[in-house]
Formats: structure tokens, C-alpha cells, sequence
């Protein structure tokens, strides 16, 4: 449902740097297939691909990630990401993430031209990412493609919320300590989530943690079902600076909800440099000049829950490049995320559809 790290693998921003890629959030474009009739087809953490669905009214959802990024030559890590989301109303997620970052650099021997290089380890405070989701559309089986299938959710937040109406999250039973509900059937939902990142007030920068900032993502995200297949897909553009290069993404994810506790997916990706920044730019693994970059990859996770009400879920991911590797360019030897994710908020109040009067037995 929600989101990734702002540097999820050294510096979402950076675009397909040398050597190791950006795991980040680029511009997207994805597909999401759920055998399942009954699944959400879900995006965000452990996957790089988001997805139009949010935590819902007054609900809180923290992913906890620990992420991994390496090349022959290069290594990025987040040990770990901290993912902390909020639903306001139940169409709009409001998003703040940093992570605790690592950047390692490989020894490499002299190669032609290029002289030999040592290797290094650097660590410290990344940079923090703030963003806003509005699902602004959402089409549900037999009703109209334009009427009242545009909003806000807000109504939840002013308490004018009609009667009988609940949030998407606790309709399906997946509202934090619910019980299994049958699930309202969406077939077609967009949203966008414009992300802003910022460098902290650190010495990350010249140091060569992260890529200086700011910079901006603007993605537009669909999740729509065709009878009993889902898909989810996330487009949009990174909007670098003169240090950082603009880039694009594809993805595609595919998976399955083998239980209401257990789904499984299989991710398509690919980013690549919109642009090449001169030389004489950036920091150590940020340094500007080399050629545009791309990094695509093929990856397998899934989510666990660890407990009865759903609160506590298991995230796992991993995958590689099926592109040439070597030292020279920003396909990884392997990727992985390995989190926990925290679901809060507040129950929803039972309320019966009828109230049965019991006879009055005193009268006669």
C-alpha cells in the first residue's frame, strides 16, 4: 500500500548511478496480477512498485526495512528504513521516511585506463522523503465510470461520513484487530503520490551518502481487476537537479493471496537515466559525469502476517538483474528488502443494521 525508502537502496533520488543504482523511486509503470478474487493487489514496501491503497481513516502503517543493493563494485544498505505512514480520510496517505544509511565502495584493480581503487565504508543519517497519496478515483462492478467516483475522503475526517459507511481497510476486515469481512469489490482505482527529498542538516552530502538534494517524484498509480486478475501499476517522473539526473521506471508485479495471512509476488523492473549531469558534480558514489545508467532487475517477495489480528506482518523480497553484471555499470548481483510492518489504529465501532425490541413481559 504504501511506499519505499527515500534512498531504498543508497539514494532513491539519484536516478541509475555508476556502479550501483538508485533503489528509489523513479518513475514507474506496473502491473500487479492477483489470482485471488479476493486479494488487494498490493505495492509498497517490500517492493519498489507502489499501489493507489492507503492505510484508511486515523490508521497508521510503519514498515520497519532492512534493504540491500549490490554490484560487483558497489553496495547500498539501509539498516534500517524507517516507513511511517497516516491515513487521512480514507483516500488520502500522508508519508515520512528516513533510513539509517550504508554505503560501501568494493576494492577494484587497475583496468586500462582506470587506475586501481580502494575500498570504503561510510554510514550515517540519509536523507528524508515526505509525501502525499490521493486516490482520486475508484470504480466498483455495475456502477457508473464518472459518477461519485471521484473524491477526496475527507468526509471521514469531518465525522460526516454517512451512515452505514466504512473505510475500504475496515470493510475488508483489515483495519487493525478486525475481523475477516467480505471484501468490497474494487475493479479500477488511481491515485498519484508526489514525494519531496530532502538532504538532512548532516555532512551526508559531501561525504558521499547520498546524492545532494532537492529533488521531486511525481508517479500516477492504477490498480484495476479483470474478473479474477488485478492489476497494479505505478507511472511517473523523477525530476532531478544539476547534480542529480532525471530518470524513468518500469515495473510489473504478479502474485497471488494463497491465504488472507499469505500472498507471494513476482516483480518486473526497470530505470534508466532520462538525461546525463556534467562532470564535476556530487560526492563519491554521486559523482556526476558517467553515462546514463540503467538498472533492471527481477525480483520474489511477499508478506506474512504474524499474528491473528493482521497487525504484525512479515515482509520479504529479494532478486538480481537479468541484464549483465559487471563493475562498469549499475546492474546489481542481488537486491533485497527484509522488514516488519506495523498496522494501528483505531477498531471500528459495530453498529446493528437493526435493533430487535424484546417484548415487554411486565405487561399483560
Amino acid at each position: 500500500m504504501i511506499s519505499h525508502s527515500p534512498q531504498a537502496i543508497c539514494d532513491s533520488r539519484n536516478g541509475c548511478r555508476h556502479r550501483s543504482c538508485t533503489w528509489g523511486r523513479s518513475l514507474i509503470f506496473a502491473a500487479l496480477v492477483v489470482v485471488s478474487v479476493a486479494a488487494h493487489a498490493q505495492g509498497g514496501p517490500p517492493f519498489r512498485t507502489d499501489d493507489p491503497e492507503t492505510p484508511g481513516n486515523q490508521h497508521w502503517e510503519i514498515n520497519f526495512g532492512f534493504i540491500g543493493d549490490r554490484n560487483p563494485s558497489a553496495g547500498a544498505y539501509q539498516v534500517p528504513d524507517f516507513d511511517i505512514n497516516y491515513g487521512l480520510g480514507d483516500r488520502i496517505q500522508l508519508k515520512y521516511e528516513i533510513p539509517i544509511a550504508i554505503e560501501e565502495t568494493r576494492p577494484q584493480a587497475a583496468s586500462g585506463a582506470d587506475p586501481a581503487e580502494a575500498g570504503q565504508v561510510i554510514g550515517g543519517l540519509g536523507e528524508s522523503l515526505l509525501g502525499i497519496k490521493w486516490r482520486f478515483y475508484e470504480h466498483h462492478p455495475n456502477d457508473g465510470w464518472l459518477k461519485n467516483r471521484f473524491g477526496t475522503g475527507l468526509l471521514a475526517v469531518l465525522h460526516h461520513t454517512t451512515a452505514g459507511a466504512t473505510e475500504p481497510a475496515q470493510a475488508s476486515g483489515d483495519s487493525p484487530g478486525a475481523e475477516d469481512a467480505a471484501e468490497p469489490v474494487v475493479n479500477l482505482s488511481v491515485s498519484t503520490y508526489p514525494q519531496l527529498f530532502l538532504d538532512n542538516p548532516t555532512r551526508a552530502v559531501p561525504r558521499g551518502l547520498v546524492a545532494p538534494g532537492p529533488s521531486f517524484f511525481l508517479p500516477l498509480e492504477v490498480n484495476a481487476r479483470a474478473g479474477p486478475i488485478r492489476f497494479d501499476g505505478e507511472v511517473g517522473y523523477n525530476f532531478g537537479n544539476q547534480a542529480v539526473a532525471q530518470s524513468w521506471s518500469r515495473g510489473l508485479l504478479a502474485g497471488h493471496e494463497f491465504t488472507d495471512r499469505t500472498e507471494a509476488y513476482v516483480e518486473l523492473y526497470d530505470q534508466q537515466d532520462a538525461n546525463r549531469v556534467a562532470a564535476g558534480r556530487g560526492f563519491g558514489q554521486f559523482a556526476t559525469g558517467n553515462p546514463k545508467q540503467r538498472e533492471t532487475t527481477l525480483g520474489l517477495g511477499g508478506r506474512q502476517s504474524l499474528n491473528k489480528a493482521k497487525t504484525l506482518n512479515l515482509l520479504l523480497m529479494g532478486g538480481r538483474s537479468f541484464q549483465a553484471v559487471n563493475a562498469s555499470n549499475s546492474q546489481p548481483s542481488w537486491i533485497a528488502y527484509v522488514g516488519l510492518q506495523v498496522l494501528l489504529g483505531p477498531k471500528q465501532a459495530v453498529t446493528p443494521q437493526v435493533e430487535q425490541k424484546l417484548p415487554d413481559e411486565s405487561k399483560p
